[in-house]
């Protein structure tokens, strides 16, 4: 697998957002290789957009996000689940994209249908938090084959708190896909 490099994260979040689906999440446990489809993703453009942790300035949670592009920042919400993102754009901006969903494609179990569903079964902690995702173990590839995908753009999710920015169509996902989260 060709892992993508660092250029791919360096550029505008939205173009990265939806130059992911299709591309490979894939993280090493145990010697196992678990490998998922992205099919899902949502853009969350800097201290701006107030659906964006980045949104109330550096803190200890968002200092991530700042930091150089191609790097995970996972974190955890409702207390319980873990969320991935990958950090995009040069340093300083706090742009991110979330992993929203995955399909399948090797040695994984469980439900992925969600971005709190898809680190669990892909075991994505906070030790993963400021993760070189050009690294051996935890990178995002490009895909064997480039198939043509239609991408479908729709308003974000759970994100009803930032006002207008709730209504911005900065959640993509390829058309058709069983393993979307919700259409």
């Amino acid at each position: 697998m060709k892992k993508l490099d660092h250029d791919f994260y360096v550029r505008n979040t939205l173009t990265v957002a939806q130059d992911l689906l299709g591309t490979l999440l894939v993280h090493h446990v145990d010697g196992v290789a678990r490998v998922g489809r992205i099919v899902e993703t949502e853009a969350y453009l800097g201290a701006h957009d107030l659906a964006a942790h980045s949104s109330k300035g550096i803190t200890k949670r968002t200092q991530i996000m700042y930091g150089p592009p191609g790097v995970a920042y996972v974190y955890l919400i409702y207390g319980m689940h873990n969320c991935m993102n990958v950090v995009t754009e040069p340093e300083g901006n706090g742009s991110a994209v979330l992993i929203r969903a995955l399909e399948p494609v090797a040695n994984i179990t469980g439900n992925t249908r969600g971005p709190g569903l898809l680190c669990k079964a892909m075991a994505i902690d906070r030790s993963l938090n400021g993760h070189d995702l050009m690294s051996e173990d935890f990178f995002i590839a490009a895909p064997d084959s480039h198939e043509h995908i239609a991408i479908v753009t729709r308003p974000r999710i759970g994100v009803d708190y930032a006002g207008d920015w709730a209504h911005e169509l900065l959640r993509f996902y390829i058309e058709g896909n069983a393993f979307v989260s919700r259409p």
